[in-house]
């Protein structure tokens, strides 16, 4: 007879047996329809999809605006995820509370809010317009629209990496006579270093699978503004790259998407506060 540890069932948990067939059901409510969208992959034609002129150019666009939007929420995020993390308790709670909208917001709302500041009698669309600026319906409008929408994910990750590691190293090197930027340079991004790469990488893979807004904002138009996203669904709907393509790109996003976890898992330590 075979005998159990002392401690398995408590590190097991105490789980009704009832729930199980809920779990599955919404575990399969997530797979399975993943795992149709592989099925209807044409795997002998999969290379030359994806390299097609259409796709090439849906990907590139996709692959450097993500970038030069992961740049800018990287540049502008860690510096709010510091004053959040470091604010009182309901500074930060107030802060955080605003950072999260994008989040629950739903993103065409997003693409009409960038278009009403930036459109040509936006708030600040007038004024860029005296000045021979037009935004929307370009490329940097992708950039905008990617940076609106991924900014939280690289704030809140950075943020719950901070308030995790608290600021006990910190006053201990105030006390040893250690200044505010040495402190942040040599104390305060070391320890947050899991939860910036995190933040990262959340961001980066939210910029390129970003649609909504963009489709209001920044268009569609292929080569300016079509990013991957935008070219998947003009497919379905009978124009730009094939049907094949789009599936394609679909699994191409699939995979981004299951190498982003992968990653955050890696540089995820042990309780730390980090969305995924």
């Amino acid at each position: 007879m075979s005998r159990r540890r002392p401690g398995s069932r408590q590190a097991a948990g105490f789980v009704p047996r009832i729930l199980v067939l809920p779990a599955v059901v919404a575990l399969a409510l997530l797979l399975v329809p993943l795992v149709a969208l592989v099925a209807r992959v044409q795997w002998s034609s999969l290379v030359a999809d994806v390299t097609s002129p259409q796709a090439l150019s849906a990907l590139g666009l996709s692959l450097s605006t993500g970038i030069v939007a992961t740049g800018v929420c990287t540049i502008l995020g860690i510096p709010l995820a510091i004053v959040i993390a470091r604010s009182s308790a309901r500074t930060a709670g107030l802060l955080r509370a605003l950072v999260t909208v994008p989040l629950v917001l739903p993103p065409m709302v997003g693409g009409v809010a960038l278009l009403y500041l930036f459109g040509r009698t936006g708030w600040l669309g007038g004024v860029l317009a005296d000045l021979g600026i037009r935004l929307p319906f370009s490329t940097p409008a992708v950039v905008i629209a990617q940076t609106f929408v991924a900014l939280p994910f690289l704030v809140l990750a950075v943020e719950g990496s901070l308030r995790a590691t608290g600021v006990g190293y910190e006053q201990a090197a105030a006390g040893l006579g250690a200044g505010r930027w040495t402190i942040l340079r040599r104390i305060t991004l070391p320890l947050a270093a899991p939860g910036i790469v995190a933040g990262v990488v959340l961001c980066f893979a939210r910029a390129i699978g970003e649609f909504g807004a963009t489709a209001l904002f920044a268009g569609n138009a292929p080569g300016v503004t079509q990013t991957m996203p935008l070219a998947i669904y003009t497919a379905f709907n009978g124009a730009g790259v094939t049907q094949g393509t789009a599936i394609a790109l679909s699994l191409l996003l699939l995979f981004t998407a299951v190498g982003v976890l992968l990653l955050v898992r890696a540089w995820r330590p042990t309780g730390q506060g980090v969305p995924s």
